[in-house]
């Protein structure tokens, strides 16, 4: 058995401001929220939509989780718990560090003041699978609940397998996304040791003068479910996840492969998952990480993938705009897929000026562009390429 799935709702937090609309909207218009070479979600004050007692006991990552999962389920027509089964209906939550803002606090109060000065909440605010516990603690879900940890796949990789327990049955619905709250000193001091952030503070997916990622925080959350309960009870569909694939390198630890092969062999699969040839895709949401060898694997893997197809096609890098918000990527990416597909808009790769010989295909560089399909819905993929050598791309149709 193998069912359509929908999806019903969407929720993000990023550094372009709170909320779905917000984030296509500034994104689509070149606007940036990158300031001081940090990504930060400045708008976001977790009073304004949690408890006290809520905001208390979550880790920052955890708090852009609830705040992206309650937008997603209210546009879903959630509000008053779920249409089906609680029982039937999954939530899984990518992070690719969890609560480390907690773990260094923590450790911090330990050293300064003892071990009675750590806080009792210290394990529920830290873990990596709070967000995905948290969640579906509020919402009342009691279907298959874990998070996935994969680096920068973290949140794709939540939605892929979202998908595939509505796909078959495991679930009749499915609360996904990922989060991610990095911006902390150790976290920040990592990255930059190892030469991965960018030294200038900017984001230039592509750009010939691309040197580093910028750091970036924030959540986006889905709700799926099956087509056919999505009709029945009325809800409106904002799209279809139809494909996903995912592989490894096995390559190295931090580099991508750069030949692109993993990426590519992910590509294909989700292709071949959504049962579409190349020429069947019209916009990429490229993972694009403004690093030298990212974005030339990346580049790389299209061309494989894609065949003759890849210069054709338009490709963006929401990372532009908000920098890289690593565990949370996945899914705020697959969020603004979805919205650029409901649009007909590919968003531009805002930063990009100069051609790199290893990037020469069509980054959107001039400004939103119109996309249109021939009698058919459009369809896209959005990448996901994280440490450790785990890539998960997703096909995305609109409704």
């Amino acid at each position: 058995m193998s069912r359509r799935v929908a999806i019903t709702g969407l929720g993000a937090i990023t550094p372009l401001g709170v909320g779905a609309t917000t984030m296509i909207d500034r994104w689509s218009a070149g606007e940036s929220g990158i300031e001081d070479g940090l990504g930060g979600c400045r708008d976001f004050d977790p009073e304004e939509f949690l408890s006290r007692k809520d905001t208390r006991r979550a880790d920052r990552f955890t708090q852009f989780a609830l705040v992206a999962c309650q937008e997603a389920v209210q546009q879903a027509g959630w509000e008053d718990g779920p249409p089906v089964d609680p029982g039937r209906v999954g939530c899984i939550m990518g992070t690719g560090i969890g609560g480390i803002a907690t773990i260094e606090e923590q450790h911090e109060a330990l050293r300064e003041r003892g071990a009675e000065a750590v806080s009792p909440l210290s394990v529920p605010l830290l873990m990596a699978n709070a967000a995905s516990g948290v969640a579906a603690m509020k919402h009342g879900l009691k279907g298959q609940c874990y998070g996935t940890v994969s680096a920068c796949a973290a949140g794709a990789h939540a939605i892929g397998a979202g998908m595939r327990m509505v796909q078959h049955g495991d679930a009749e619905a499915c609360l996904v996304g990922g989060a991610e709250a990095g911006l902390t000193p150790l976290a920040r001091a990592a990255f930059a040791g190892m030469g991965a952030t960018s030294p200038s503070g900017f984001s230039r997916p592509f750009d010939a003068r691309r040197d580093g990622f910028i750091m970036g925080e924030g959540a986006g959350a889905l709700v799926l479910e099956t087509e056919e309960a999505a009709k029945e009870r009325g809800a409106e569909i904002l799209g279809y996840l139809t494909g996903y694939g995912a592989t490894a390198d096995a390559h190295h630890l931090t580099a991508p492969q750069p030949s692109g092969d993993g990426a590519a062999r992910a590509i294909e699969t989700a292709l071949a998952d959504a049962g579409l040839e190349p020429d069947g895709i019209d916009y990429v949401n490229a993972h694009g990480t403004s690093t030298p060898l990212n974005d030339a694997s990346e580049t790389a893997a299209l061309k494989r993938a894609l065949g003759a197809r890849a210069g054709d096609v338009p490709i963006s890098s929401l990372k532009s705009v908000t920098g890289h918000l690593l565990g949370a990527a996945g899914a705020v990416e697959a969020v603004a897929t979805a919205l650029s597909l409901q649009r007909g808009v590919a968003p531009p790769t805002v930063g990009w000026e100069e051609r790199d010989e290893d990037c020469d295909l069509d980054y959107v560089p001039e400004g939103a562009r119109q996309i249109e399909a021939d009698g058919r819905p459009l369809r896209a993929i959005s990448n996901s390429f994280g440490f450790g050598g785990h890539n998960a791309v997703l096909c995305l149709e609109a409704a």
